[in-house]
């Protein structure tokens, strides 16, 4: 028996192979990676290699044994149909009778279409009778510290989430909860809602970056149809924009807010603030 790991190169994924070769020893860790190139430093730690591809079925047949413990880290690819690049793995997954299947995908409360291929895949994880755990991943710290480049270049951050509040976590606590239930008991056929311990507001995530920045940074809410038309202007692809623009709407409606405690329960400490990551994105562009 041993852990398989999807997407194990991508920013998550690495989080997590590091975060599992602290607990187990590298020979039972296996990396699924599209390019093995990638994946050299891994294998260097000695962590066992599997080149397969969510778009080309074939090359999930054979890669799980009886027994394995599966983390599926849901595709990144929104223009394509994630479901089905996810089913791939559902199938391969049920075909070998795995020990315990453990999917990351989004909050429970959240409407827009982004969760779409999320819900979807859980029903499909679901119905296939395999031992899951599914991972609400609510929202990632890094999904809005990426943008400080451009925010520092207008001083603004222009959103359509109006007063509505962010319960996000970092990358390393979402992957700290995928380890914890990858090695240890008792979290077959759960589902966890995974947010920070704390929820934020993208005026106070402005405040915050002026206050680490020593600059004034405003917060400009407009409604989803004008963030709609300058991210269409800038170039944004048109599945990306929609994306981006419904997960305002969601925010402003509270749909990434609710405070559950299940990932600090899950890491067994308090999830990282938001103040974190915006310092660690800030010393990354100073770099």
């Amino acid at each position: 028996m041993g852990i398989v790991v999807t997407g194990a190169t991508g920013h998550l994924g690495r989080l997590v192979i590091d975060e599992l070769l602290e607990k187990v020893p590298a020979d039972q860790v296996t990396a699924v990676v599209r390019t093995k190139e990638k994946a050299a430093d891994l294998a260097e730690r000695g962590v066992r290699i599997a080149v397969a591809d969510y778009n080309v079925p074939e090359t999930f047949d054979g890669l799980f044994s009886a027994g394995d413990k599966v983390l599926l880290i849901s595709s990144s690819e929104m223009e394509k149909s994630r479901f089905a690049q996810h089913k791939v793995v559902v199938d391969a997954a049920k075909a070998a009778g795995v020990a315990l299947l453990a999917y990351t995908g989004t909050a429970a409360s959240l409407k827009a279409s982004l969760a779409d291929d999320h819900r979807a895949t859980e029903q499909v994880i679901l119905d296939s009778g395999v031992p899951y755990v599914l991972l609400g991943n609510y929202w990632y710290h890094e999904n809005e510290t990426e943008q400080l480049g451009q925010i520092l270049a207008h001083g603004t951050v222009l959103r359509a989430a109006g007063e509505g509040r962010v319960a996000s976590a970092s990358r390393a606590d979402y992957a700290a909860a995928a380890v914890a239930v990858l090695t240890g008991e008792g979290h077959e056929n759960k589902t966890y809602e995974l947010g920070g311990d704390e929820a934020w507001s993208l005026a106070e995530f402005a405040a915050e970056i002026g206050r680490q920045t020593g600059r004034e940074i405003a917060y400009t809410p407009v409604p989803a149809d004008a963030l709609t038309g300058i991210l269409t202007e800038a170039g944004v692809p048109g599945p990306v924009v929609a994306m981006l623009v419904g997960v305002d709407v969601s925010i402003e409606k509270g749909e990434l807010a609710v405070l559950t405690g299940d990932l600090s329960r899950l890491i067994g400490r308090p999830t990282a603030p938001i103040a974190d990551s915006i310092a660690a994105a800030l010393k990354s562009l100073e770099g």
